[in-house]
């Protein structure tokens, strides 16, 4: 990671230094970091607002984008994309310079404002979702199999959008004619996630009609253990190779996973 990123997060320490402000989650030469800040803002009835803010910072940052998400109990998950995304415009405007400060003292000022806004996200259900280091009764994984992709790059960013907005991470992975789906969070928006994949017409049939897609299976899902890897985003991966597969799977500690669920897809 960059000086001045190295820089900023021990600036960032130094100025959330009360009860549970702060808290790095988990810090990798390769990801990048990924850390937790707790904060107040005012909002609609001028009453302050507990914020949860959860920042990944690639190893590249700041010449990139941080991953930003965003969590409260007194916001909807609507709510919850929609000052996500007010945060990622701002740090748009702010790219190439050290900017988590930046992005927390403008929500606190502008979280009134950003809330009487008409939410993006879909439903009305409280946003509790947060990454966490720890083993959480809502963290699963799911594993998905698609038996084709005919409009791939619409249905790429379809699928990107989804676990965007339903704060899911993992990989969207194709090997050869095998397109896997592995995504992680909360169970609550993966089974919201399938029902967006089964209803939605996400794909062209062969005449090249928009069609809902009736050919994907649920592999596998299952609470997450503590030998499993938390992502720390959602990516589109693709393998040159077998091997390169199974390396992504035993990199995230679901060895057992390929093993028993995807070396079937192969044969």
């Amino acid at each position: 990671m960059a000086e001045p990123a190295q820089e900023e997060l021990s600036a960032l320490a130094a100025i959330f230094c009360g009860p549970r402000e702060w808290e790095v989650l988990s810090r990798s030469e390769k990801d990048g970091t990924v850390f937790r800040i707790h904060t107040k803002a005012e909002g609609l009835t001028d009453v302050d607002i507990p914020l949860e803010l959860v920042f990944h910072l690639p190893v590249n940052y700041p010449l990139c984008l941080p991953g930003i998400s965003v969590n409260s109990e007194h916001l909807t998950r609507g709510q919850c994309v929609t000052v996500k995304e007010k945060l990622l415009k701002q740090a748009e405007k702010l790219l190439s310079e050290p900017m988590v400060h930046e992005l927390v003292l403008w929500i606190q000022q502008n979280l009134r404002h950003v809330l009487n806004q008409p939410e993006t996200g879909s439903g009305s259900e409280k946003c509790t979702f947060s990454l966490s280091t720890a083993v959480d009764d809502g963290l699963w994984v799911t594993l998905l199999h698609l038996d084709h992709m005919r409009a791939r790059t619409k249905y790429i960013k379809t699928v990107e959008k989804w676990a965007s907005d339903l704060r899911l991470t993992g990989r969207l992975m194709f090997l050869g004619k095998i397109i896997l789906i592995l995504l992680q969070g909360d169970r609550n928006n993966i089974k919201e996630y399938l029902i967006l994949q089964k209803t939605s017409k996400v794909d062209v049939d062969s005449n090249g009609k928009k069609c809902r897609e009736k050919m994907i299976s649920v592999l596998f899902e299952t609470k997450v253990q503590t030998e499993h890897k938390r992502f720390v985003a959602f990516e589109v991966k693709e393998y040159a190779t077998l091997d390169e597969l199974q390396k992504e799977f035993e990199t995230a500690g679901l060895k057992k996973l390929f093993s028993e669920f995807v070396l079937g897809l192969v044969k």
